[in-house]
């Protein structure tokens, strides 16, 4: 399941997509213009964005360009949908930033393989980009994890399954996630355990991570979940 940003102006396409979207098990949030999608990328990061081109304002192709820009946007996978079709059109869109650019009208099935096309290509840098989150630095390749203390890196031991939970909540940072969506994308959907198995596993992370003062990053949502905070690790 992935976080989808639809930014469209049009409900009726809109609401298509997203119930398409829901359909195949994705969250969808919807927006209809730049102003507010950029609202909506700023509070919690999506895992794709549909992106309009033609949107009241400013354009979904100078939205694009200023997410390039931005560090912390840089890579959000963009899938421009546009009714513009001439080669030019094609060309600027992607040149704007967008990994991938739709004509409408366009099928439900060609969208969906092409956000799976656009995921699939992300998701192996996703997987090895070191992270850091409050001072505490992951590193995927090394499978290690450590924090700097007075300008001494102190290293923080982790079981496999604590490691690959940090790691998913750290490239998450700021979402809430479901001990259900947890277990699917640590666990993998093949393991049938009990939920309350998460919460096990939190507790031995919170302990771990407690010995460079970093437990408070892994925040209980209270009848929700778990999330990455944002703040401050102490």
């Amino acid at each position: 399941m992935s976080d989808v940003l639809v930014v469209e102006d049009e409900p009726a396409i809109a609401e298509l997509i997203a119930m398409n979207l829901r359909h195949a098990g994705h969250a969808v949030t919807i927006v209809s213009d730049a102003e507010a999608a950029a609202a909506a990328v700023d509070r919690v990061l999506p895992d794709l964005v549909l992106l309009d081109w033609m949107l009241p304002g400013r354009s979904g192709v100078t939205l694009a360009r200023q997410w390039r820009s931005q560090p912390r946007t840089r890579e959000l996978p963009i899938i421009m949908l546009t009714a513009r079709f001439e080669e030019s059109d094609r060309v600027g869109g992607l040149d704007a930033g967008a990994d991938d650019y739709l004509v409408k009208p366009f099928s439900m099935s060609e969208l969906m393989a092409r956000m799976r096309a656009v995921l699939r290509r992300r998701a192996p840098e996703a997987l090895e980009q070191p992270l850091e989150a409050a001072g505490l630095k992951l590193d995927p390749a090394s499978r290690r994890v450590t924090r700097d203390i007075d300008g001494t890196p102190h290293e923080v031991k982790l079981g496999p399954t604590e490691f690959k939970l940090l790691h998913f909540l750290m490239a998450h940072p700021q979402r809430v996630h479901t001990r259900a969506q947890l277990l699917d994308k640590v666990w993998g959907d093949h393991v049938f355990i009990e939920e309350r198995t998460v919460d096990v596993h939190v507790k031995r992370l919170r302990e771990a991570l407690a010995l460079v003062d970093c437990s408070s990053l892994i925040e209980t949502v209270r009848g929700a979940g778990y999330r990455l905070a944002q703040g401050i690790a102490g």
